[in-house]
């Protein structure tokens, strides 16, 4: 009897045990469940669903977020080919599985002859400037090379190969590229470029249209098969100059061949929270953690966009842009300059002794700032990606303007930048082998404490620091999700210290700011455009802004 009391407790112990465990398993899967619309393992942002999805499948073949971002990369030059492209530079924020992050760009530089009196052709005023002098020699691939070198998984060919079939089938023209194809009625209707966006009738592409890249997909399968120095050594090189030389453009062989990526750790500055890393000059990330800083002090939370802090909110925010303007002039190649200011910039005592001259109830003249005006930039394309194993990558791509120099290369279907045009405003000369001034800025974000990840950037120019840095106030310290954040409508403070409004701005502020003294104009197209992932706690969400029609992608 008493034997088999002992069976039936150790029955019950038993299934007791046994309703604990699934009670356990239950709950643990409750939390760790992810919401509709955000993923499990891994998300690739960019400026194209087509893109996102490129780079997503990347990442499920087994590739990491490096080989995830190059494929997203390459899709986006025939995508979206007026704003980024192998004719052009990026710069890699990179965070490794250890937490370590580095930086390798490849932005592109001065040739070595260049117009002896090229800057005294800056324009004052933001106006196409077109043209091979104003071209920077292209290292775009040769940093692809080198971070699939560090940090890819796949083979090289196998990131080329999707984007290589997509440019010889054709590509129907997407809303954002039909946006820009009349800015080419200008060109003359025999220019190569004009050529490739226009049917035989001689009418440029429609929304829907088709496109091909042929000419590109042939330079991508002799690149994919043979690597960078087929583009930087090879015969792909040489048609590359031979059609440079013949628009008029000084680069040579010898440029290419001497190209070089530059490796760094990343800058770092504390946001709360928050480690925000980014790259060092020329990026602009010093600029960004400034304008971060300064309104830091500010003590912000979701009170700050009610009533009237929410007008002195982007009062302070405005006359930080302000100040941000006439610091922009301190952010050069590192190999060219001294560091000490753009060191200077990032630091919590500076940004205290900026935010002490922001008045609560007035705004100031031009000098007061210190603001050289300077040339607005509006192309670009950044690309946000979150693999499984936790590596980010956070990477920014340019030819700079819509279209970039203007010059394409028939013999290898490669569009070239215009990214000396950055120089302008900004320094006085420029030396070969430098480095342009630029806003991009690619970070990342992490939170130890809340073990929460952010990878973000933007595309549009002077704009960058625009998108990101309210982006990144909405997100981190307004309350908003990460769509909402990005969503929600700018100001642009310009070259000029002129507020610039997008359309469905807050109309209480707009007439607030005019009454206090701001310059105020109200563009109808904002270039400013954000892609983000963010994970927290096991659950990714990943957004593309909808300025570009843009849609992201993960699994």
């Amino acid at each position: 009897m008493a034997r088999r009391k002992e069976r039936v407790c150790l029955f019950i112990i038993l299934a007791i045990c046994v309703f604990i465990v699934v009670i356990v398993i239950i709950m643990r899967g409750l939390r760790e469940r992810c919401s509709d619309g955000l993923y499990k393992h891994a998300a690739v942002a960019a400026d194209s669903e087509t893109c996102s999805k490129i780079g997503r499948d990347i990442l499920q073949s087994g590739g990491s977020a490096v080989d995830g971002a190059i494929a997203t990369l390459l899709c986006t030059s025939i995508i979206n080919p007026q704003s980024m492209g192998i004719g052009g530079g990026s710069i890699f924020t990179i965070m490794e599985k250890g937490g370590k992050v580095r930086i390798i760009s490849c932005r592109e530089t001065v040739p070595k002859v260049v117009k002896s009196n090229l800057l005294a052709e800056c324009s004052g005023t933001f106006q196409p400037m077109s043209g091979a002098q104003w071209i920077g020699v292209p290292i775009e691939i040769r940093g692809y090379e080198r971070a699939h070198k560090l940090y890819g998984r796949l083979p090289w060919a196998s990131l080329f190969e999707p984007t290589i079939k997509m440019a010889r089938e054709g590509v129907p023209v997407g809303d954002v590229l039909a946006r820009f194809l009349p800015v080419l009625l200008k060109e003359n209707p025999e220019s190569p470029l004009r050529q490739l966006f226009q049917n035989e009738q001689g009418k440029l592409l429609e929304k829907g249209d088709i496109v091909r890249f042929e000419k590109l997909a042939d330079t991508y399968e002799t690149i994919a098969k043979h690597g960078a120095d087929a583009f930087y050594a090879g015969d792909t090189g040489k048609d590359l100059v031979s059609d440079i030389q013949a628009a008029g453009g000084t680069i040579s062989m010898e440029d290419l061949k001497s190209s070089k990526v530059y490796e760094s750790d990343a800058r770092e500055v504390t946001l709360g929270h928050y480690d925000m890393y980014f790259p060092p000059p020329p990026a602009g990330g010093a600029i960004l953690s400034f304008i971060l800083n300064i309104m830091l002090g500010y003590n912000l939370s979701p009170e700050s966009l009610r009533g009237k802090e929410n007008i002195l909110t982007y009062h302070r925010y405005v006359e930080t842009c302000k100040f941000a303007n006439g610091l922009k002039k301190f952010i050069k190649d590192p190999n060219f300059s001294s560091q000490t200011e753009a060191v200077e910039i990032t630091q919590k005592h500076f940004a205290d002794k900026v935010r002490a001259k922001i008045n609560p109830d007035r705004t100031h003249d031009i000098s007061y700032y210190n603001v050289t005006p300077f040339l607005d930039s509006h192309g670009t394309t950044h690309v946000s990606v979150l693999a499984e194993d936790g590596m980010a990558v956070s990477v920014t791509s340019t030819i700079n303007y819509i279209f970039g120099s203007r010059v394409f290369s028939p013999k290898t279907g490669i569009l070239l930048n215009n990214e000396l045009v950055d120089f302008c405003g900004k320094s006085d000369q420029m030396y070969p082998g430098e480095q342009p001034p630029s806003s991009m800025s690619p970070v990342i974000l992490y939170s130890p404490s809340e073990k929460h990840t952010v990878v973000i950037g933007a595309s549009g120019g002077g704009m960058i620091t625009t998108g990101l840095a309210l982006t990144l106030m909405n997100f981190l310290w307004f309350g908003k999700n990460l769509e909402d954040s990005i969503a929600a409508p700018v100001v642009f403070v310009d070259s000029k210290n002129v507020l610039n409004f997008e359309p469905s701005f807050d109309k209480e502020v707009v007439e607030a700011l005019n009454k206090t003294g701001h310059k105020l104009k109200f563009p109808q197209i904002f270039y400013n455009v954000v892609n983000a992932v963010s994970k927290e706690n096991n659950c990714i969400e990943a957004v593309s802004d909808l300025r570009k029609m843009g849609k992201a992608a993960g699994y």
